[in-house]
């Protein structure tokens, strides 16, 4: 492999199964990576990686990395913490009377039908839930003053207890933070600790639990992710790179290291948000900015809906059970990958995840000793996978050693084990399109209108079969969809979200009242970008509002330019645009509240720009081998193409097959393949579309 022009832009994605690195250099070539990710140790995964690539360019790893110019990194870290309950041992002082609200939540169930299941444990048992006394009404007034002694006698039962990391959340603190400010600076004094987490600090909305369940998790998480963090970035640093790394946080921007060590709960979706950057990125290609991205991983299937161009936040997260209010792009997740585990349950019926098999010991054929079905022993005994090495010879597929594991489910059944991997292949495939209707339909969004992109190892392979379901006309497949989330961190900006409460009527607002806050919001983002090197000319603010029908209880957000003055005319209908699209209906004659003023100051990072390929030569003759194709054509002789000597200008008539060093490609009977200009596959749906 001929050696990368400097500087180059290295992405790490630490998945559930592989660890995945892209590397771009400066003529604007990509370079694909991939290992198994070490579970005991991330860091390790990501070592890997770059060891790979420096023996395959011929460099040293210090050559590697101080011919980087930038490092992105998206990790699970967070996600596995909270998943695997390993974080930190936390108290939390809250207001008198509020001791219980952490463990009330709000008094609904996930799944209102199913009262047997147990809502997950509280973070912070009871007795580390201590009151402080002191008063703030709805307006933020004080009513009565914090009393001091309690954070002191708090302290000692942290100490006594071995609290490792302490959170904060007062009743009303969002809108004045004085109380919340006097026990930080009381904790500093008096607590040895190094974890303090002030709920105004992290997210300073209104909803006194979310509030507080998001500023417990940031205490969970802090300790144990934050020190990873460090870690990492101390060991590339002593390897040999100039700079610090950058993490991807839920909100799909970047961030460095320092800043994100304060609210290590923004990285709870760290990898997947990773995927609007390589959105952004293949608006460019596709020929449409309406996508739903379908990215489909060893672990898991992680959906995203780009509308025009943009793609949407929400705050209302739900992480293991966990109510979040951290800013996270809107994506919809299912235990549905390579590695999802097949079964049959009690009443003899098969069933399909959501438990997976992970990196170790992974899908059976993998050989490292798990003997359950998966997703990717029955893809590979319909011929869709070959046996052999796969992502660099990291793993090395066994149809044997699938068919064993297979044949523990098509033996309760009383089926064949090729009929029984086709029912689990239609039962995932059913499972993806619930979880693409959700964010699609569910929201108001008609998905025919969209282009499906499929990536990740595993999702070329469902990807036709879902949009046809759908009622999509085409399917786009980026050249990279086997790291698409590692090959969107070079494109990600950085990103810091702000925020302020406020509550008034839109008509009787005044624009200096609202231009005064978003000053004060600008005047704290700007240091923040300035100490990141992003000057006047490379960082954007954008002003948004929450806003609400009078008496609702959740808010719409909206973007407001306020360059010719505020227009509350213009701010209404742009919040009935989006009310009708995610409701049916608005209220022409109700009033309209402002429930918050949010600012997004973004770091602009020079993107690269999609460079068109020389035309390919003669269409290569491809190899074969039986294949199932679908309930329709059954088995048949299928053409398999070797991705690399496949470029633009080639087109195919499907069914068919295309292999690539990290993914496989497949394309139904009467499905049109054409190689882009930009050697990414563009697949015009046929039969059944």
């Amino acid at each position: 492999m001929s050696a990368p022009q400097a500087p180059w832009r290295i992405g790490v994605d630490v998945g559930g199964t592989f660890t995945d690195m892209v590397l771009r250099d400066a003529s604007g070539r990509f370079f694909v990576f991939k290992v198994p990710t070490v579970p005991e140790d991330p860091a390790q995964g990501v070592h890997d990686d770059l060891k790979l690539a420096a023996e395959a360019f011929d460099l040293g790893l210090g050559r590697l990395l101080g011919g980087c110019e930038l490092f992105v990194h998206g990790s699970t870290m967070a996600t596995n913490t909270i998943i695997e309950r390993k974080g930190a041992r936390v108290g939390l002082l809250t207001s008198r009377g509020f001791r219980d609200s952490l463990e009330i939540r709000r008094g609904m169930r996930e799944d209102q039908w199913d009262h047997r299941r147990p809502f997950p444990e509280v973070l912070v048992p009871r007795y580390l839930r201590l009151p402080v006394g002191g008063r703030l009404d709805r307006d933020g007034a004080e009513l009565r003053p914090l009393i001091e002694a309690d954070v002191g006698d708090a302290v000692a039962v942290f100490a006594e207890e071995g609290v490792e990391a302490i959170a904060v959340s007062l009743i009303n603190s969002c809108l004045d933070a004085s109380h919340e400010r006097r026990c930080g600076e009381l904790l500093e004094g008096a607590w040895a600790g190094d974890w303090v987490s002030l709920s105004h600090q992290i997210v300073p909305v209104m909803g006194e639990y979310e509030r507080t369940s998001t500023t417990v998790m940031n205490a969970y998480l802090a300790p144990r992710v934050v020190g990873y963090l460090r870690r990492l970035n101390e060991r590339l640093l002593d390897l040999g790179l100039g700079h610090p790394i950058l993490l991807v946080q839920s909100n799909g921007g970047a961030v460095s290291v320092d800043q994100v060590a304060a609210r290590p709960v923004n990285l709870v979706l760290s990898g997947p948000a990773a995927g609007v950057g390589a959105l952004n990125h293949y608006t460019r290609t596709a020929g449409s900015k309406n996508l739903i991205c379908m990215e489909i991983g060893g672990t898991s299937c992680d959906v995203t809906l780009m509308g025009e161009g943009s793609i949407a936040v929400t705050d209302q997260l739900r992480i293991e059970g966990y109510d979040l209010a951290t800013p996270a792009i809107d994506i919809q997740t299912a235990g549905a990958g390579g590695g999802t585990i097949a079964g049959v349950d009690g009443a003899g019926m098969l069933t399909v995840g959501p438990q997976g098999a992970g990196a170790r010991p992974g899908p059976a054929c993998y050989g490292f000793g798990g003997d359950r079905p998966t997703v990717t022993d029955a893809q590979l005994l319909l011929g869709r996978l070959r046996s052999g090495n796969y992502a660099g010879g990291a793993v090395s597929l066994n149809e044997d050693l699938a068919r064993q594991a297979m044949e523990t489910v098509a033996e309760p059944l009383g089926i064949g084990v090729e009929e029984a991997a086709i029912g689990v292949i239609r039962l995932l495939e059913q499972n993806l399109l619930h979880v693409v209707e959700k964010i699609s339909i569910e929201r108001g969004h008609n998905p025919a209108r969209f282009v499906l992109v499929a990536a990740g190892g595993a999702g070329p392979m469902h990807g036709a079969a879902v949009a046809r379901a759908l009622g999509c006309k085409r399917l786009y497949v980026p050249r990279q969809a086997g790291a698409f989330c590692a090959f969107g961190m070079l494109h990600s900006d950085v990103r810091h979200d702000h925020l302020q409460v406020l509550m008034d009527d839109l008509d009787a607002v005044t624009g200096e009242r609202l231009e005064a806050v978003y000053g004060d919001l600008e005047s704290a983002a700007i240091p923040v970008l300035e100490s990141e090197s992003f000057g006047p000319e490379n960082r954007h603010m954008q002003r948004q509002l929450d806003l609400r029908y009078r008496s609702q209880q959740w808010s719409i957000r909206v973007d407001v330019d306020m360059a010719a003055g505020f227009d509350p005319q213009a701010v209404r209908r742009a919040f009935e645009v989006e009310h009708q699209r995610q409701f049916g209906h608005i209220q022409p004659e109700g009033g309209i509240d402002i429930t918050a003023l949010r600012l997004v100051a973004r770091g602009l990072i020079e993107l690269s720009q999609p460079e068109a390929l020389a035309p390919a030569g003669a269409l290569p003759d491809p190899e074969s081998r039986m294949v199932y194709q679908d309930s329709q054509t059954g088995w048949s002789e299928t053409p398999v193409y070797n991705g690399s000597n496949l470029g633009p200008g080639h087109c195919l008539t499907g069914p068919l097959l295309i292999e690539e060093p990290t993914t496989t490609v497949l394309a139904g009977p009467g499905d049109s393949l054409e190689v882009d200009e930009f050697g990414n596959f563009a697949i015009d749906l046929g039969a059944g579309s």
